[in-house]
């Protein structure tokens, strides 16, 4: 585990026996460790369970819940995964237990069925996009609409959506995270990135029509 590979949008070089002092300062409940700690995870965290919840406030009491539960743990923790990847794990699971909490569950989608993205894809309208000029795909209504689209996917696929595709992690990084094989990572993946083209081509759709009738 290198501490340099968790810190967001730093290169900072980290010795061997800097990341062993510094780990053995958290697990041995040095509070200044612990702070640095959160200084330089809890963007992440917060952006990740934000993109989750989709709202702040949610985002915030997972936050908060997320380092409580750390700090607790944190004597126990064996380094089998990254620092990141662990807190991510914490948070994500408090972001999914908020939101069963709040609404009825989903239909999940089921993992084990083979992805076919040509049968998935059937009946789905297909958009040029070529006839909008480059500023209408990149207005703040386009941008808030996708979001509005992230949110709707099943809570599943959005989890998967949110640690690979907006916050950069590796298929293998999600698998830890989310405690699922790297195969219905991908999975979820797919069918998440087609529901949401879906989602993009209807809404585009009449943008272009709109433009072809000017």
């Amino acid at each position: 585990m290198k501490i340099g590979n968790f810190l967001e949008g730093k290169n900072i070089q980290v010795s061997e026996r800097d990341e062993s002092d510094f780990l053995t300062a958290l697990k041995q409940g040095d509070r200044q460790a612990f702070a640095r700690l959160v200084d330089e995870t809890s963007t992440q965290i917060y952006r990740t369970a934000r993109q989750i919840l989709g709202d702040e406030q949610d985002a915030e009491d997972v936050l908060q819940e997320t380092y409580m539960k750390a700090l607790k743990a944190l004597p126990t923790f064996e380094g089998r995964s990254s620092l990141s990847t662990w807190l991510h794990r914490i948070a994500v699971n408090e972001a999914l237990m908020l939101i069963r909490k709040r609404k009825t569950p989903m239909v999940s989608v089921d993992d084990t069925q083979p992805f076919d993205s040509e049968e998935e894809s059937t009946g789905m309208e297909i958009v040029d996009f070529c006839c909008l000029p480059e500023n209408e795909l990149l207005t703040s209504e386009s941008r808030k609409f996708m979001d509005d689209a992230i949110q709707r996917l099943p809570e599943n696929l959005k989890t998967v959506f949110v640690l690979r595709d907006l916050e950069g992690m590796s298929i293998q990084e999600t698998s830890e995270v989310m405690q699922i094989t790297e195969n219905n990572v991908k999975t979820r993946l797919l069918r998440a990135r087609l529901r949401l083209r879906q989602e993009l081509a209807e809404y585009y759709a009449e943008k272009v029509e709109k433009e072809k009738s000017k």
